[in-house]
């Protein structure tokens, strides 16, 4: 009996607004309101300098991804190029990476629902997961259709906001808090208010905001026409950067300086309410909740898949590899969101910190992930310089940019060691390292 296979069902439209959704998160809706309260308006430097760095990640994976057709996420080349056990670390640290991620996205869904409703923050958390595991078992198609859908709303908020805060400024908006213009931008302690710990500290946030920008790589197994899908979505981050995170972000500090917006709720909401229109701010409160439960359902997509790829290799339980009617990995599915209800968990013990500590460990795993792509890029590069030669989508500065690329995130790990904040989850990150290298090293032996 044929065993089934992933079905290609995610359309170009799919994969363009899958892309767009993996890069305007909960990071950016809620995380930047922390950002900002330690940067200042030198935020808009940090994602500028983060987008970058990435969008050479996402080349040299778009590279590696074409470079072989039978290659269906990144563990597959990183196990070609490096060896066995960087497939198995990476693939498991990837759903790891992405369990994080979807419990912030899920504890987020808490924090917005308590701005209509006073109710302990694990609740929604606990249903917005049930209900995400529902959606994903039924096929891929729905998911895209869902996640083509989901963006477009966060799309549209965006693009709302720009040119609301444009019209704004061009009329000289008067605020509660003062006039709406662009020198709220250098007026309120300069572009470098918090000097350069500030700056510095806020990169661990605005990491996390792009987390999900690789997705289009995970989705390439059901792209039905990945040589023009992926190079097109990859080359359109460097828009969506300037639009989606300097541009909004740049009108929020127009609007309101960064003095007035808080480091714990979503700049996004508040940005209206300290405008004075409320009616305005409920709006965005859905919007974001909406972009949250978004997020968290490419949390689940993203975590069963790579299970299900995982188990496939050999490198995870066979039962995880099974489909079910609707050709969608069940199994992975279930038991990814079972450990996503640690977030609510979480939410009940810790409803204060449980946000920053998950993202945070998101962010260092995520940084190991990327960090394996352009390692294998550079072997690639030095073992197949036939494949580059003709590739139809060469990675630009290759492999300098990847080294200074590295450099840039050991630079950031390192800033997060010195940061109070985030240090005890650097601290705790390292053990579930030291816990696959063990299980890899019995597997082995096995």
């Amino acid at each position: 009996m044929k065993q089934k296979e992933l079905k290609r069902e995610l359309k170009n439209r799919h994969v363009q607004l899958i892309a767009i959704g993996g890069t305007i998160g909960t990071g950016l809706f809620l995380g930047s309101g922390a950002a900002i309260s330690k940067a200042g308006p030198s935020i808009l430097l940090v994602y500028l300098i983060v987008g970058t760095a990435l969008f050479f990640v996402m080349r040299s994976l778009g590279e590696m991804l074409l470079s072989n057709a039978g290659y269906q996420s990144f563990t597959d080349f990183a196990t070609d190029y490096i060896g066995s056990w960087a497939g198995y670390v990476t693939g498991w640290t990837y759903w790891f990476c992405w369990i994080m991620t979807a419990m912030a996205d899920v504890i987020a869904v808490g924090v917005y629902v308590r701005y209509w409703f006073d109710i302990p923050q694990w609740i929604p958390t606990l249903i917005a997961i049930i209900l995400l595991l529902l959606l994903n078992l039924l096929t891929v198609k729905l998911f895209g259709e869902l996640e083509f859908w989901f963006a477009i709303i966060k799309v549209i908020t965006i693009i709302a906001l720009i040119v609301i805060g444009i019209f704004l400024i061009i009329i000289g908006f008067e605020t509660d808090t003062g006039h709406v213009s662009v020198s709220n931008i250098w007026s309120h302690g300069g572009i470098f208010p918090n000097g350069m710990i500030g700056f510095l500290f806020a990169f661990q946030m605005v990491v996390f905001s792009f987390v999900g920008v690789e997705l289009v790589g995970v989705a390439a197994a059901e792209t039905s026409n990945p040589e023009k899908n992926i190079p097109s979505a990859i080359n359109k981050i460097p828009i969506r950067i300037l639009l989606f995170y300097v541009g909004a972000i740049f009108v929020i500090l127009c609007i309101n300086p960064w003095t007035e917006l808080s480091a714990t709720n979503s700049p996004f909401v508040q940005v209206f309410t300290l405008a004075g229109i409320p009616l305005a701010s409920g709006i965005i409160n859905f919007v974001v909740l909406t972009s949250a439960a978004s997020a968290g359902n490419s949390g689940l997509f993203s975590t069963s898949r790579m299970m299900y790829n995982l188990s496939k290799n050999h490198l995870g339980p066979k039962f995880l590899s099974t489909l079910n009617k609707n050709f969608v990995p069940g199994n992975a599915l279930f038991i990814s969101s079972i450990v996503v209800s640690i977030g609510a968990l979480l939410s009940y013990i810790i409803p204060d910190t449980a946000f920053s500590i998950v993202t945070t460990i998101s962010a260092i795993c995520f940084i190991w992930v990327w960090s394996i792509i352009l390692i294998t890029h550079i072997i690639y590069l030095r073992k197949r310089p036939d494949l580059h030669k003709t590739s139809i989508f060469k990675a630009p500065l290759a492999p300098f940019v990847n080294y200074v690329v590295l450099i840039f995130f050991v630079a950031v790990l390192v800033v997060m060691l010195i940061s109070e904040e985030t240090r005890i989850a650097v601290l705790l990150t390292p053990i579930w390292f030291i816990i696959l290298f063990i299980t890899y090293a019995l597997r082995k032996k096995k």
